[in-house]
């Protein structure tokens, strides 16, 4: 009650509403037209079959049942008319109403990538990109610094010192490794191991030695 109140006053209605309205009033008379058209379809084919019926026995039935079917056949294509016309307000109508809902929807990312924008520009993207590299610069030498190792710091190294200290290294590892070499055990094959002839000096002393022994063992 309402709504109509405003809409006869002037009032403002939504045109998505007042769309959907339309279409559902129209699709409603298109159902009526339906309607007449199958009755007007059944009055045709009556007067059809009374005009065969008495086409012979009696042409003044023949011919009035004739003319009324002319009359619901002029009626039923002034609704087939009608209902073409309804059809194609009906194909505009949700036509108009899915462009206009495309429309706000385009115009409301439209406002969504205005305002995404809003603070951007192409000056303050260039600049920020320039201070980007300028940072990503100076941390890539930094690193680079960080990393460089620190040879020569504070000395002053003579190359030929450095060359004779080595070869004095070189020697000594060399001389160690010579005299761990004459103290390195025989091996004896079959695992035999020969004992080493002892000299004959120590073999006679030996000897006197023992019979010193046997010697003072008999004497007591």
């Amino acid at each position: 009650m309402m709504a109509s109140f405003m809409s006869y006053f002037g009032g403002r209605r939504d045109s998505k509403q007042s769309s959907r309205d339309a279409i559902v009033t129209l699709r409603q008379q298109l159902q009526m037209i339906e309607k007449k058209e199958e009755y007007l379809q059944r009055k045709i084919d009556e007067e059809m079959q009374k005009a065969r019926a008495n086409a012979v026995t009696n042409k003044t039935a023949a011919t009035q049942a004739l003319k009324r079917k002319r009359l619901h056949e002029g009626e039923m294509e002034r609704l087939q008319g009608t209902r073409f016309q309804l059809e194609t307000q009906v194909n505009t109508l949700e036509s108009a109403s899915f462009n206009a809902e495309t429309m706000a929807a385009m115009k409301k990312a439209a406002g969504a990538l205005k305002d995404i924008h809003s603070g951007l520009s192409i000056e303050r993207v260039d600049q920020t990109m320039s201070e980007i590299q300028e940072h990503m610069q100076v941390a890539n030498e930094v690193s680079e610094a960080i990393s460089s190792p620190m040879n020569g710091v504070g000395l002053d190294i003579d190359d030929a010192e450095l060359k004779a200290e080595l070869d004095e290294l070189e020697q000594e590892e060399l001389n160690e490794r010579l005299v761990g070499a004459d103290h390195v055990p025989v091996h004896h094959p079959g695992g035999a191991i020969r004992e080493t002839p002892r000299p004959a000096a120590v073999l006679e002393d030996d000897e006197e030695a023992q019979l010193k022994e046997l010697q003072a063992a008999l004497a007591m």
